[in-house]
């Protein structure tokens, strides 16, 4: 399992080790991982987590533009930086470049009616420490 915590709100997602085993295995690789969470330009109800130029060597993996809340994306680079969405209602993943697609490697399942008040916070009062480990 996967534990996110962004403040005082906790989450645990589950791992898609069985449609995303790649991105799973590159993902667990980073944690602990302790980053920035800000709210998307151009996703809709979500926010990404900026990686920069890192190199993840993986390809498309159960790759989607259209994930539901609570799903987490990884964003492989190419078009865009490397990146991590998660989305806390509707969202159509794109770039200033237009539509990407990402993996969605875990799912949020404890917390998940705590979603919409971290899309409150990271929209209204900035972007939010978030860490990600394992449960």
């Amino acid at each position: 399992m996967l534990e996110i915590t962004v403040g005082s709100l906790r989450f645990i997602a589950r791992w898609e080790t069985s449609s995303a085993p790649k991105t799973c295995a590159a993902f667990r690789r980073l944690l602990p991982l302790r980053a920035r969470l800000v709210q998307a330009r151009w996703s809709g109800e979500s926010a990404w987590v900026p990686l920069g130029d890192l190199e993840t060597g993986l390809d498309f993996e159960n790759h989607t533009s259209y994930p539901a809340a609570g799903q987490l994306l990884l964003y492989p680079g190419g078009i865009s930086e490397t990146e991590v969405l998660l989305q806390y209602g509707s969202t159509s993943f794109a770039s200033k470049a237009g539509p990407l697609a990402g993996n969605h490697f875990a799912t949020i399942d404890e917390g998940h009616q705590l979603l919409p008040e971290l899309g409150r916070r990271v929209l209204y009062e900035g972007a939010q420490e978030i860490v990600f480990s394992e449960a």
